[in-house]
């Protein structure tokens, strides 16, 4: 007895250490209790209520309720398509199946745990039966496999492995083959072949059967037709991130996941396969549990990581045409978590992280950059005064810009112990970031919920910047007779300070001003107070002609500009089962947004300017005030049937939404003090106001139709219409079709046994873009003020035109092809997934020139064409062995963007960005805002060299040498421009690698680009040479004279360059290829014997890092900086942006 004890609990540890072993345990258990006599059939009540559900739906329902296992044959599997609609109440199992029996056309007979399911009225010829017995093995672990289904494939007799994997089983003649089924592991069919068998299950390496959310609905992965990916909440919970679109770069072929900033709170840029509209918007659409969200930032505040199920992006036309005049973008559906029937599970997840400057750019420190402000002033001094000398005293030099400031002369004697700031390290600072999680989930067979709240405390790692959010979730859902119904609600808050961080100096970026600030100047001054001798001291009495540079840390720390942002995300619904496979739905639901601004310059934190150096500034408040509404209701109406090789699921809907939003705006001056800031405080001197709204009208059907369970097709088609549209074009028809076929199933490939699936696919669809202004197609007045005359100077308020209207304005139309083939081998063990996509984007939105007597330069009119088309591919491999497995995946995306088309003209668009000769073109036959500038090729480095080679009039040696573009040896600010570069990559890439042994876990995710550029302004003024900005480390490759040229690439120090070697080139224009490791996780789940003592069903600890190392040739701080990101003509600026953190953190997960 006690060997036989000791083995039971030797078992017991194996089932627990094994990858499935929840459900072993479960199974275990089930063997084992009628050992124990605590269990009675009499005991197990029985409450059945399905809708529409297959043979195995029910069966896995009822072993879910009685413990007992249901074992069918083969025929029976693959001659009953049939979908039921039950409802039985029994006190036993046995009472059930006698009720479902007549209902089912089916036999029942229970043997042991086991029941046996036949067909009712099909009788055996042959009634000569024998006994079969032999054990079943993991093929890995070679251990016992306790609770294997077991079937005979003619008569249906069925038996179930006990706890040391062995079973018995009584045959008949006709029998030629057992059926082995077991969650985890694959379908396996042994031929009877003696009387005592020894059979091993190869764990299950397929996710065929996984269910995919699309538009309105799910299906099987393996029957999608469509282009869509899918991640998994189990690849983005680990990472220390404020949003879940955070977690989600590098993970999807086609998809790609901008950080253009480190902003906390802020969301990232996601491109679908390109860039297709030019001011009409190229975000996605998001989509939570099925409310439409109308703006990108609700969806990332609404939706807590751990709240997460899946993600979902339809990247084709096909799978977006569902959503019609919204899918052009593609489209995101967002799942979030539901509860399952079973016993209440609490769980916490918490984590708690350091964050820090991912990158410092290495600058000059006081002494470099006093020897650099030296020689430009010096050699502009030279350039007008050709006879002077570098050794001139100040003042014998005529202007203030050739003379040295004396603040400079002790580090140009070298000094020791001076003032030596490092800008970065007073702006930066290590930050926390922590986030906790709770959730409760559970229900019965009718009603289920799930119920969390989650806090996220993530401070900036620039001084006084921070992000604060509050959230909770509720999903409900219950079920009666032929009835559902169900309420989803998410409220958020949110609190931050959002600093003015991101651009130029001039427009008080501080992330630009503390590059800039010279390291001569210290932080603050002896009393404590802070310092501003960077805001014009130099400019006071002599002017040097340094530009005024405000405290950077004074901006940080002095600036308030602070927002409270609250959301309510709901929705409402409720099924009726019609007839036995037709269901209507009803669904209301909107997200409600309340935002509330309050900023304040105090006195303490100078204007800029040399005017207002050493004086206190006039304090300036505003407050605005948002309250926003969306809601949207929709009926939908669905209804599948099968017949033989036959299945259709039709699927019909209306929809309709409304959009209104209100916006208050209020600004004051002139302030006593600061010990008031709100408005009220000061004198009002102007405010704004703004109402708007739309609304969408919308039907909507689809058709999916399977024959033979091996080729498919799907149909659909939307019609929307638009309020922003005239009435002309006020509706837009969105169809789509597609085809797959399953190659795999077809009986001439059962021999190719290396190949698990084969699926070819293609389709075609057309979707819309509606996001432009709400009233662009009609002429609107706006209010104007006036003073006439010269009377008492008050202003007259009026009415003014602000637009040209255009009552034919329709919608963006875009169109795909996308062919695509899914490849798996080895039972799935390697993956590959294939797209060839090539999308066209017409009826452009666009601002074209019209006739003044307008009284307008521009109008909105549709012309104009984009083409988008790319390659994807999707590569993934994994294995496992005992208790080790692993798996990499691996995507890569080529895109090439075009323009065809610009109006009959083909008119090019020209546009500035960020400063004056910093071009942009889109131009037919390339991408869309390409780079438009002057060639830089090195620098003269004599005399000799300038001679021989076409230059500006003032250009000396030393100075940047341009190309001659146009080969008419002169060199044209105009005429030799040419396109230069794009933002847009050649190709992106991700990769994803998972280790799992013994209780270990890790994973990393890689993430990168290829072929892109990014315009650098910051090196207008920061590698400018001139010495009135503090300059990175490139000066010191700087050209000195012939006979000390630097490097051949950095121009020579001059206060007033000459040559035109401020202008942007592409000296400003750098490549932006890179690779980052975006995130490393190892983890480490304790042994279930240990948490088991403190009533802890799992409990996992963690540490990882984000962003941890990026390999790149830009020299700024991040390579996926896009300032102006909202404006597709002026792409990949970088003019100082809130730099990205590493994150080091540390964090558990419990189960409980």
């Amino acid at each position: 007895m006690l060997y036989k004890t000791m083995k039971l609990l030797l078992l017991v540890m194996r089932v627990c250490r094994s990858k499935h072993n929840h459900l072993n345990l479960i199974t275990l258990i089930t063997c084992l209790l009628p050992l124990s006599g605590a269990f009675s059939q009499s005991s197990t009540g029985i409450e059945l209520e399905v809708n529409n559900a297959s043979l195995l739906e029910i069966f896995e329902e009822l072993e879910k309720q009685s413990g007992y296992s249901f074992a069918l044959g083969d025929s029976l599997l693959t001659d009953n398509q049939e979908r039921y609609s039950l409802s039985v109440q029994a006190n036993t199992l046995p009472d059930a199946l006698r009720k479902l029996s007549p209902q089912m056309d089916l036999r029942f007979r229970i043997e042991d745990k086991t029941v046996l399911v036949k067909p009712r009225k099909k009788e055996l010829k042959n009634t000569v039966t024998r006994k079969i017995s032999g054990t079943v093995t993991g093929t890995e672990s070679s251990e016992p496999l306790i609770g294997v289904n077991i079937i005979a494939n003619a008569s249906g007799s069925g038996t179930s492995t006990d706890i040391q994997g062995q079973f018995e089983i009584t045959v008949s003649g006709q029998d030629q083959y057992l059926i082995l089924t077991y969650i985890g592991y694959e379908r396996k069919e042994v031929p009877i072949e003696g009387s005592n068998l020894s059979i091993s299950l190869t764990e299950s390496q397929s996710t065929l059967e996984e269910a995919v959310v699309i538009g309105y609905g799910t299906q099987n992965k393996r029957d999608i037709t469509t282009a869509i990916g899918t991640i998994k909440r189990d690849e983005i919970t680990d990472q220390p991130v404020a949003n879940f679109d955070q977690a989600m770069v590098g993970k999807l072929a086609g998809v790609q996941v901008l950080q253009t900033t480190g902003q906390p709170g802020e969301s990232t840029t996601i491109r679908i396969r390109g860039v297709g509209s030019v001011n009409s918007g190229n975000e996605p659409l998001y989509v939570v549990d099925g409310i439409v969200m109308d703006r990108s930032s609700q969806a990332l505040e609404l939706v807590d990581l751990n709240d997460v199920e899946s993600i979902e992006v339809l990247k084709d036309a096909s799978a977006a045409a569902i959503y019609g005049s919204r899918g052009a973008n593609g489209v995101i559906l967002i799942t979030t978590r539901k509860g399952k029937s079973g016993k209440p599970q609490f769980n916490y997840n918490f984590s708690y992280g350091w964050q820090q400057l991912s990158k410092k750019i290495p600058m000059l420190n006081a002494y470099q950059y006093a020897d650099l402000a030296r020689d430009g002033h010096n050699n502009a001094y030279l350039a007008d005064v050709p006879t002077g000398s570098v050794d001139d005293p100040n003042e014998l030099r005529p202007q203030g810009y050739h003379r040295i400031p004396p603040e400079l002369f002790p580090y140009l004697e070298g000094q020791p112990g001076l003032t030596d700031t490092d800008w970065q390290d007073e702006v930066y600072q290590v930050a926390p970031i922590q986030r906790h999680s709770i959730s409760i989930s559970g229900g019965t067979d009718k009603t289920k919920y799930f119920i969390s709240g989650n806090y996220l405390d993530q401070e900036g790692i620039i001084r006084n910047s921070y992000y604060k959010r509050y959230g909770a979730r509720m999903n409900l859902e219950s079920s009666y007779d032929k009835f559902k119904i169900g309420i989803n609600l998410a409220p958020t808050y949110s609190n931050e300070n959002q600093l003015s961080t991101s651009g130029p100096y001039f427009d008080d970026g501080i992330v630009h001003n503390a590059l800039s600030s010279s390291p001569v100047w210290p932080v603050y001054n002896p009393d404590g107070s802070f310092n501003f001798q960077g805001n014009g001291y130099w400019r006071v009495g002599t002017d040097y002609q340094h530009n005024e540079i405000l405290n950077p840390v004074a901006m940080a720390e002095l600036l308030k500009n602070e927002i409270d942002h609250f959301n309510l995300s709901g929705k409402v619904y409720a099924s009726y089962d019609i007839l036995k496979n037709l269901t209507y739905q009803l669904s209301l639901g909107g997200v409600f947004n309340s935002y509330n601004q309050n900023y304040y310059h105090p006195s303490t934190l100078q204007t800029r300017g040399s005017s207002f150096y050493d004086q206190p500034s006039n304090p300036i408040s505003r407050a605005s005030s948002t309250y926003y509404y969306n809601w949207i209701l929709e009926h939908t109406l669905k209804y599948n049937i099968g017949w033989e090789d036959h299945h259709l699921d039709f699927l019909g809907g209306f929809t309709a939404q409304k959009n209104y939003s209100n916006l208050r705006r209020v600004e004051a001056t002139n302030f006593p003090n600061d010990l008031v800031e709100t408005v009220n405080g000061g004198e009002i001197i102007g405010g704004s106001g703004n109402i708007q709204e739309w609304s969408l009208l919308s039907w909507l059907g689809r058709v999916q139709y399977q024959f033979k369970d091996r080729y498919l097709l799907s149909a659909a088609l939307r019609t929307d219409g638009s309020s922003r549209f005239g009435e002309d074009n006020r509706y837009g028809y969105f169809p789509s079709a597609s085809a797959g076929w399953i190659i795999s199933s077809e009986e001439f490939m059962k021999p190719l046994t290396l190949i698990s699936s084969m699926k070819i696919r293609g389709s075609y669809g057309q979707t819309g873009n509606f996001q432009i202004g709400n009233y662009e197609h009609i002429s609107r007045v706006g209010p104007e003020s006036y003073i006439f005359g010269p009377g008492d100077g008050q202003n007259a308020n009026g009415i003014v035109p602000v637009n040209v209207g255009n009552s034919d304005l329709r919608w963006e139309k875009t169109e795909m092809f996308d062919a695509g083939l899914d490849f798996g081998l080895w039972r799935n063990r390697i993956e590959l997934t294939i797209d060839y996509y090539n999308s066209i984007t017409s009826d452009l939105l666009l601002n074209v020139p019209v006739p003044l007597t307008t009284g307008f330069e521009i109008a909105r009119q549709n012309i104009g064409s984009v083409q988008n088309r790319g390659w994807e591919f999707m590569l993934t491999l994994r294995d496992r062995y005992e208790s080790f497995s692993w798996a990499v995946s691996g995507n890569l995306s080529v895109n090439k963007n075009k323009v065809l088309s610009l109006g009959s003209q083909g008119t090019e668009i020209i546009k500035t960005a960020g400063t004056g000769h910093s071009y942009f073109i889109t131009r037919i036959g390339e991408p869309i805002g390409s780079y438009y500038f002057l060639t830089q090729d090195g620098v003269f480095e004599n005399q000799q060299e300038l001679d021989e080679y076409p230059h500006f009039a003032n250009t000396q040696p030393g100075d940047f040498r341009f190309v001659d573009i146009d080969g008419n040896d002169t060199i044209d600010v105009d005429a030799d421009r040419s396109i230069v570069g794009s933002y847009f990559p050649d190709f992106i890439y991700g990769m994803r690698a998972e280790i799992s042994y013994a209780g270990f876990d890790l994973a990393i995710n890689l993430q990168g680009t290829e072929g892109n550029e990014i315009l650098n302004l910051l090196r207008r003024y920061n590698a400018n040479m001139e010495g009135n900005f503090n300059n990175t480390t490139e000066a010191l490759n700087r050209w000195r004279s012939p006979e000390e040229p630097g490097n051949g690439e950095v121009n020579r120090a001059n206060r007033k360059a000459t040559g035109n070697n401020g202008r942007t080139s592409t000296w400003h224009l750098e490549d932006g290829s890179y690779i980052r490791i975006q995130n490393i996780a190892l983890g480490y789940t304790l042994p279930e014997k240990w948490t088991k003592r403190v009533l802890v069903d799992r409990l996992r600890f963690y540490i990882s890092v984000q962003n941890l190392y990026t390999w790149t040739d830009y020299s700024g701080y991040n390579p996926e900086v896009d300032l102006y990101n909202s404006d597709a003509l002026t792409p990949g600026v970088d003019y100082g942006v809130y730099p990205l953190a590493r994150t080091y953190s540390l964090g558990l997960n419990a189960t409980f």
